[in-house]
């Protein structure tokens, strides 16, 4: 189970960002009397009882940006109310409800997700008995009043939050690895046109159940498939070709865009389509991007490669060339299919299911703080200004991806080199060899919830010998070169 997602959502000036600020304990969100300052979601992991979450601020809604970028404002938006597990829909306790208060419950009505409603800015018992000309807003929503200003209710909202998240995983195994049910897997398949997308879905599904041309864009929406490989049923999403923003022909085309990055979002995998005789393009580069920023567990696929078997090519030429254009994702593994042919179409769609095996698993504390220590051991972090970084414990805090959560004396101390290494060592220790994983740093003394403890952790281990790096796993042709 990823961790929940509490999207704070109002119009401008309602102190969504103060209430951001005021929940997490420090300022993460820009704090400005004009509408909107706050254009992409921020996010930050918080932490209360035995509870994570990430608390995600959004853009003031209805507001027209100044720089010309309420498209883009909106979509933020969008993306946020979309991934939300819990929705707080903020308002001005002393402006009353505004018409466009008004406009914003209808939008939220439409989303079945709970949701809390805080009327802010309520800095004393006396506005109490307006409070009920709200009601009508959310009429199943949870009402609180809260004020920044007179640090009214902080505790009690937390609380309230925290209460309506979705239920957490909280049985263990006793090997110390979770493992759900495995349920159906939704993959999004993705690429810029004409890369052989639909193919390969029809190849999935061993029908033409997608129109196949070798006209570009001739996808327009996103379709789920249904297919099943060896008694199992997954779900394939097929969405539109990508091409450069500036060459968006018209509406449609601007739509299948969106459309793209929404189905990088539903997906438990995603399959990133690359042509085997084009080089990768800016198009390529956006949806990856775009893949990583969503933590999206994920295989490179090289479509065609009959015809790039016909132009000499190689399967570790291609690799290379993947491995340094996305320098940040050399974890991701690389297939070789021929779509028209259905070769190697099993092979991948197995593999994506051990990737995916990968995104669900949790690890104990006891093997994470191992595996931590072995890396602190090879290679402990540098000292910044006289003063050593000191680390006390991790723990994992969810799946989907695997969220790390380490526990230190000043977080500030760390460099970014440093915890790439970290981020490398615990890949290649722990289970998560081919997926993202999301390593957040916390200062000892930093308590989102008051009342929380830091847990004692006992240092020892002994030191081993680096491991060799582990090759990506591919998949070529049966007409290629051998397999790693």
């Amino acid at each position: 189970m990823s961790v929940p997602k509490v999207v704070i959502v109002g119009r401008p000036n309602v102190g969504k960002s103060s209430v951001m600020n005021w929940q997490a304990g420090r300022l993460v969100s820009v704090v400005e009397p004009t509408a909107g300052v706050t254009r992409d979601r921020v996010t930050y992991l918080m932490h209360a009882g035995e509870r994570y979450f990430d608390l995600v601020d959004t853009g003031g809604m209805g507001v027209e940006d100044m720089d010309d970028l309420t498209a883009d404002v909106e979509r933020q938006i969008e993306i946020g109310l979309a991934e939300a597990s819990l929705i707080v829909f903020v308002v001005d306790g002393t402006e009353g409800v505004t018409p466009l208060d008004r406009l914003v419950a209808e939008r939220l009505r439409k989303i079945d997700v709970r949701k809390l409603l805080v009327i802010n800015k309520c800095d004393s018992s006396k506005t109490d008995a307006e409070i009920h000309q709200f009601e009508g807003l959310a009429p199943d929503a949870e009402m609180i009043q809260t004020s920044v200003k007179a640090n009214r209710n902080r505790k009690e909202l937390l609380q309230t939050i925290v209460a309506n998240l979705p239920t957490a995983e909280t049985d263990e195994a006793a090997s110390g690895e979770l493992q759900a049910a495995e349920p159906e897997m939704r993959l999004a398949i993705v690429g810029r046109r004409n890369v052989g997308k639909s193919t390969f879905i029809n190849a999935l599904a061993k029908t033409e159940r997608m129109i196949v041309s070798e006209v570009a864009g001739t996808t327009r929406d996103m379709v789920d498939v249904r297919f099943e490989l060896d008694e199992k049923s997954f779900i394939a999403i097929d969405t539109p070709g990508v091409r450069k923003r500036k060459s968006l022909a018209n509406d449609m085309e601007y739509y299948g865009f969106v459309r793209a990055q929404k189905s990088i979002r539903r997906a438990d995998m995603v399959l990133m389509f690359f042509d085997a005789v084009e080089t990768i393009s800016r198009v390529d580069m956006k949806l990856v991007d775009d893949i990583q920023s969503q933590d999206k567990p994920c295989i490179f696929v090289v479509n065609k490669w009959d015809l790039g078997l016909e132009k000499g090519m190689t399967s570790e030429k291609w690799a290379e060339y993947l491995a340094k254009t996305f320098s940040m994702m050399k974890y991701v593994p690389v297939a070789f299919v021929t779509a028209k042919d259905s070769r190697n179409i099993k092979q991948l769609v197995n593999l994506s299911q051990s990737i995916f095996k990968q995104s669900r698993t949790r690890v104990s504390t006891p093997r994470l703080n191992k595996a931590l220590q072995k890396a602190i051991e090879r290679n402990p972090p540098a000292s910044k200004n006289g003063k050593r970084l000191k680390i006390f414990y991790a723990t994992q805090v969810s799946t989907q991806p695997p969220t790390i959560v380490v526990k230190t004396n000043d977080p500030t101390l760390l460099n970014e080199g440093w915890k790439r290494y970290l981020l490398s060592s615990l890949r290649e220790q722990l289970p998560f060899k081919e997926i993202p994983i999301r390593l957040y740093f916390r200062g000892r003394s930093e308590k989102d919830d008051p009342d929380e403890k830091p847990k004692k952790q006992k240092r020892g281990g002994k030191k081993i010998a680096k491991r060799k790096s582990r090759k990506a796993n591919t998949i070529i042709d049966k007409t290629g070169s051998s397999s790693d």
